[in-house]
């Protein structure tokens, strides 16, 4: 499939097995029935997983040529899942424009986790590089900041991050 077909068909599957709808439908149930306990059709609880949500992964994992997708609640959850590939000592250079709520829980929750971040103005990619130590674990960009809008040039973070084998969170 080219990129538009894979937008809306990627990763899905012919039909939706319960009573073959075309696209996955939105299940909004809490639970799922199960033969026994434990013995089910994929899905026991909608916290671990439901059959709307494991569409809209495969769909982006479609979209990114990936083998995985992963949606989550929010963008602080997903924030908090990513940033618990890192552990104590790692190191994470950041925009110092951010959404308060991303400065809030890595200056209140994993400082104290011992995960150090570097708030550098990154409006000048080759700037950031003076950060770059052997701890340095992750970059983390939001673009356009907030408040100030600012523009941050992806392509030239992920060259320095993969100069410098570092993960890139956008």
């Amino acid at each position: 499939m080219k990129f538009n077909t894979r937008t809306i068909h990627g990763g899905q599957q012919d039909t939706d097995p319960a009573f073959g709808a075309v696209m996955t439908p939105i299940y909004q149930t809490s639970t799922y029935k199960q033969s026994s306990p434990g013995a089910h059709k994929g899905f026991q609880y909608s916290r671990t997983g439901n059959p709307t949500r494991a569409a809209l992964e495969r769909s982006f994992a479609s979209i990114e040529n990936g083998k995985y997708g992963l949606a989550f609640a929010s963008g602080l959850a997903a924030l908090d899942a990513v940033i618990k590939l890192l552990k104590s000592g790692d190191e994470i250079i950041s925009t110092n424009d951010l959404y308060g709520g991303s400065y809030r829980l890595f200056t209140r929750i994993f400082e104290k986790m011992g995960i150090r971040f570097h708030f550098v103005s990154m409006e000048d990619a080759d700037g950031i590089e003076q950060y770059i130590n052997e701890n340095t674990k992750m970059i983390w960009v939001e673009t356009p900041t907030n408040p100030m809008m600012n523009i941050i040039d992806i392509a030239a973070m992920a060259r320095i991050a993969k100069k410098h084998q570092l993960l890139l969170a956008v």
